[in-house]
């Protein structure tokens, strides 16, 4: 194997060549920016965003998997979350990352929403993208017109045990407070087939419900091959479920800044709303999509936007208030 170097001298300098490719090799993936996310909360057009030598982190967000989470979190430069988890993390780990030019970026519903948390919170979580809530109904095409009036529609009769709901009693209460009904969110609970958050619209399919509420972006894809599956965002307006990024180095905020700002490209933008994913930014070309009614679209109208509602993080005795009006 040594008859084609002339001398010992080349053999030695290739030998030290090889070594120095290793050694770079190694220390371009322990440079690799890495961003923990939940694969299963974002459609595969957001995912297609990053950067091809970002690396993926995967986290899973249960109770079970806190300590896990943690150390891949305290591993990434940054970090994907929404709001139903944001109070799980530590902010102290995090660094600010809610300043110019990112936050001349954002338009007015992100800076009204951001206004709901604390400085110390509000200065660590960039909004990244918004995701309204819709009504799926299968094979009960006279349900929709009364269903995008309203949420009123949920208490049919011809609905008792067959509505599939989020596994989230604040949402429901919210959406019980949209009900023109006594007794509203008792009588949504006796509505209800199942709470469920992951396997939803499986269920839907394969069983005898006829109504699943679910999250937009994870639906987009059984609508285009399930044609007994209707797609219905109420006027009443639809919860919201706000996404933010997390920095764990502001070293990286240039970086950040940089894939901001490509995903403003107009055929990502025609992407990700397809699949149920609007970005939170003030350009022109992005409010239009809040507005169904000048650009046909398949997602909620302007009138929907206008009364769809967040939900900030809620103080200890909200949250005993909270468990005290489900229960």
């Amino acid at each position: 194997m040594f008859s084609k170097f002339k001398t010992r001298r080349e053999f030695l300098n290739c030998g030290k060549l090889s070594v120095l490719f290793l050694v770079n090799s190694c220390s371009n993936l322990t440079n690799k920016v890495r961003i923990a996310l939940q694969n299963s909360f974002y459609p595969q057009s957001f995912k297609d965003t990053f950067p091809k030598d970002w690396k993926q982190e995967k986290i899973i967000f249960e109770r079970v998997q806190s300590q896990k989470n943690r150390n891949i979190i305290l591993n990434s430069d940054f970090t994907l979350i929404n709001d139903g988890w944001i109070s799980t993390i530590n902010f102290a780990e995090f660094e600010k990352i809610n300043q110019y030019p990112l936050i001349e970026n954002l338009d007015k519903r992100s800076t009204n929403f951001l206004a709901s948390f604390n400085e110390n919170k509000r200065s660590k979580i960039y909004p990244i993208g918004i995701v309204p809530y819709t009504i799926i109904i299968k094979n009960n095409k006279e349900l929709i017109n009364s269903a995008r009036i309203s949420w009123d529609f949920l208490l049919s009769k011809k609905l008792t045990g067959k509505i599939i709901f989020p596994q989230s009693p604040r949402i429901i209460l919210s959406i019980a407070k949209k009900i023109n009904s006594s007794n509203s969110l008792k009588k949504l609970k006796s509505q209800a087939m199942l709470f469920d958050d992951k396997n939803m619209l499986n269920w839907l399919i394969n069983s005898d419900a006829c109504v699943a509420i679910v999250p937009y972006s994870l639906c987009s894809k059984y609508l285009k091959i399930d044609p007994r599956l209707s797609l219905v965002f109420p006027r009443q307006g639809v919860p919201l479920m706000w996404h933010f990024i997390l920095s764990r180095s502001n070293l990286n905020n240039e970086i950040l800044i940089k894939w901001i700002k490509s995903l403003e490209n107009k055929s990502i933008v025609d992407k990700l709303v397809s699949q149920g994913w609007y970005l939170p930014f003030k350009s022109d070309y992005l409010q239009s999509k809040y507005n169904s009614e000048i650009y046909p679209i398949s997602g909620p109208s302007k009138k929907c936007w206008d009364n769809s509602w967040s939900f900030p993080v809620l103080t200890n005795e909200q949250k005993i208030n909270l468990e005290n009006s489900w229960n």
